[in-house]
Formats: C-alpha cells, sequence, structure tokens
C-alpha cells in the first residue's frame, strides 16, 4: 500500500535533485542539436573523414542522395485516418508480412523444482483476401534438464529460459524467409518479415549468450540471402549511437549524459523545430559502428552487415528504431520496406499490427498461468511425483 503524504513528502526531498537533471538535461540537448547542426551542413566525405580515425564513433551515415540532410520527409498528407489506412491498404495489398513474439513462465520460486514454458506465436498476413493468414502459437515445456544442463557458467535459470525464448523468435522468423526466398522470381510483391528486438545487440562471444549472437547473425544472413528483408523494431530505444557520433562534432560534450538517440530526435531547435516533426519521416541511414559490435562487420567492405534508422510513427511520442540488414539499403530497397512499417503502423495506430498481432497470440495470461500451475499439480499427483506449488506465491496471487 503507497501512502500519499509519505509519497508527497519524499518528492519535495527530492525537488533540487529533479531541477539540477532538468537543467543537465537541456543544456545536453542544446549541445547536440548543436553538433547536429553542423554535420547536416557537412559533405558525407568530410563527415566520414572526421570520423575515421577515431575508436568508437557509433555509427556512419550511408550517404543517401535523396534525404537532403539528416531528415529524409514523409509528404504524404491525410484529412482523415480513413485516408491513411486507403494508403497504408495499397502498400501492403499482395504484400506478405510476418512477425513473430514470444512468452514464457518460469517456476523456480513457486514449484518444487524448476520448471518453465515458452510459447512461441506468429502471424503471417498475405493481405490477399483469396488467401489465408496464419496465426498460430507453438507450446514447449521446458523440464529440469532442460533448464539446468550444459551451464558452462554461472547463471539464473530464468535467463536460460528466456534465451529458449529468443532462439525460439529467431528460429520462427528464418523459416519465414526461408519460405519467402525467390519471391522476385514468383512476381511478388516483397515480403517482410518484423522481429520484436533490436538487431544490433553486444553479446558476449562465450557461454549462452554466444548462441544468441550466432542465431541473430544467422537471421540477418538469411535475410541476405533469400531477399527478403527484417525489420528489427524498438518501439522505446535507448541507443545513444547518434549521440556518440555527435560528440565528435561538439566539442566538449563527451560527458555522460541522460540523453538517448530517440529523445534527441524530439527535442526542439532553436526554431522551434522538432528534428523530426511530422509523422512518417525518418532519419538517413546509418551503418552501425558501435563499439563491441564486430561480429557484424563485413570484412569484404569494411561496413557493418546492420545499420538502422529511426522512425517517427505516432505524433505524440518518441520515434521508433528500425534495425535493418545493410543489404537492404545497399539493394535500393530500404524506402519499400520503411513504407511496410508505416503501413503496418497506420493500421496498428502507432506500432506494427503484425508484431501486435503476433504479441496477442504468444501471450501468456495470469489466468493461463494459474492453468499451467493447477496441470502441474495434478500431473504430480496422478504421477506421485512429490511435487508442489509454493502456498506463499499461491496466496500471494489470490490477494494481488
Amino acid at each position: 500500500m503507497l501512502f500519499r503524504e509519505t509519497l508527497a513528502d519524499e518528492l519535495n526531498k527530492k525537488t533540487a535533485e529533479f531541477e539540477k537533471f532538468l537543467f543537465e538535461y537541456s543544456a545536453d540537448a542544446d549541445a547536440f542539436l548543436g553538433a547536429l547542426g553542423t554535420v547536416e551542413k557537412l559533405q558525407i566525405n568530410k563527415i566520414r573523414n572526421a570520423l575515421s580515425a577515431a575508436e568508437n564513433v557509433g555509427c556512419i551515415p550511408a550517404g543517401e542522395s535523396s534525404a537532403g540532410g539528416f531528415v529524409v520527409p514523409f509528404d504524404r498528407r491525410w484529412n482523415n485516418h480513413e485516408e491513411a489506412r486507403r494508403w497504408a491498404a495499397e502498400k501492403l495489398d499482395g504484400r506478405t508480412t510476418f512477425a513473430a513474439d514470444g512468452s514464457q513462465i518460469y517456476c523456480g520460486k513457486e514449484t518444487s523444482v524448476p520448471v518453465a514454458a515458452v510459447q512461441i506465436g506468429w502471424f503471417e498476413n498475405p493481405h490477399d483476401f483469396d488467401a489465408q493468414y496464419e496465426k498460430k502459437a507453438k507450446f514447449e515445456l521446458l523440464t529440469p534438464a532442460d533448464i539446468l544442463k550444459d551451464q558452462e557458467e554461472p547463471m539464473n535459470p530464468d535467463i536460460r529460459v528466456e534465451a529458449h525464448r529468443y532462439l525460439g523468435e529467431v528460429k520462427a522468423v528464418i523459416e519465414f524467409l526461408e519460405k519467402r526466398a525467390g519471391w522476385e522470381d514468383r512476381g511478388e510483391r516483397m515480403p517482410v518479415a518484423f522481429f520484436d528486438n533490436p538487431l544490433l545487440v553486444p553479446f558476449s562471444q562465450k557461454g549462452l549468450q554466444k548462441s544468441f549472437l550466432e542465431a541473430t547473425l544467422e537471421m540477418v544472413e538469411t535475410s541476405r540471402r533469400t531477399r527478403v528483408p527484417v525489420v528489427g523494431y524498438v518501439d522505446r530505444s535507448f541507443s545513444r549511437d547518434i549521440l556518440t557520433m555527435l560528440g565528435h562534432f561538439g566539442g566538449g560534450i563527451a560527458r555522460e549524459t541522460s540523453l538517448f538517440d530517440a529523445s534527441l530526435l524530439r527535442m526542439r531547435r532553436a526554431d522551434g523545430r522538432q528534428v523530426l516533426e511530422r509523422w512518417g519521416e525518418r532519419t538517413c541511414f546509418f551503418y552501425s559502428a558501435r563499439r563491441g559490435l564486430d561480429a557484424f562487420m563485413d570484412p569484404a567492405t569494411g561496413r557493418s552487415t546492420v545499420g538502422f534508422t529511426y522512425l517517427q510513427t505516432a505524433c505524440d511520442s518518441t520515434p521508433a528504431r528500425v534495425d535493418v540488414p545493410s543489404w537492404i539499403f545497399e539493394a535500393g530497397l530500404l524506402e519499400e520496406t520503411i513504407d511496410a512499417v508505416r503501413a503496418e503502423c497506420v493500421i496498428g495506430l502507432g506500432y506494427p499490427y503484425a508484431l501486435e498481432t503476433a504479441d496477442a497470440t504468444a501471450v501468456i495470461s495470469t489466468r493461463d498461468r494459474e492453468l499451467f500451475f493447477r496441470a502441474l499439480q495434478e500431473f504430480a499427483k496422478r504421477g506421485k511425483l512429490n511435487f508442489s506449488v509454493s502456498r506463499k506465491d499461491a496466496s500471494k496471487g489470490r490477494r494481488r
């Protein structure tokens, strides 16, 4: 139970700290916006030359000739949502989109032996009245042997469950990419897969995280080989790749900051305009150059196999980060891919409808958890396995 008077007293005591934070936050934003203004006036070769000697530059602009600077405009405007949905329908008509998501249950404290479950849901939509969409889920029970076996390093068992879920999501996306290979030869519209995670994550090269890295790299490579785009969609990103790059042009803004790329992109410049101001606008495409992501580097080109752009998908929030394999930009398919993302966000009211549906398919609800525990108890009783559910956790579940 939260006591309102105690909360009010605590907030009053911390007033000075909030004021200090907001002052520094505003000063940082002004400094980075100034650096952004400098970068926007430079030719791409001068930007690259300025960053070439630096150890960690975060990202490098790819140099989109049509971008007209840092921001790629989106000129379509509608009078109402019905018009927007018609535009989205045109962009998606006959285009197969796919999304996978997962959920999990780990019963390390609630049960006398570690038991877990992972459910992977997916949604494949051909956007064709004559074809059926596919909305399914795969449920898998993890026994103590699955959770505790082959541990190369000390770790919480729930991390292994999370890994099982992540790898299941990646596997579902890869299977879709393989299935849609050859779409150009068949004269089909370009399919797009959505992945509810960033593609660019500095996974460790050892232990369980190595499997995360290998699976992600395989997904990126499969996308390149099949020429089927995969989008790593991050609705609220806390990355600082653009800030790291701008720090090399700002002179004296290298100290730690509470800003993130997404928050900077919604800040107002001196003339009152936001960096990304209108729905559908995006930043130019950036090749990743973040420290710790060497596994994504292509030795043949010296560039990252994955890049990103920030896309404004709602009028009242920070932009989403969209990670995409670099081959999509290099093949001239980036704008078509981003249009598919925009269209899905129109239907999903600010969030890709494909991901929203996959999440709803995969989710394990509170009611599902109760059924799961009950089934475990009945199973243990039938098999005389001396298996029990904690009375404390059961009581907490009833009271909350």
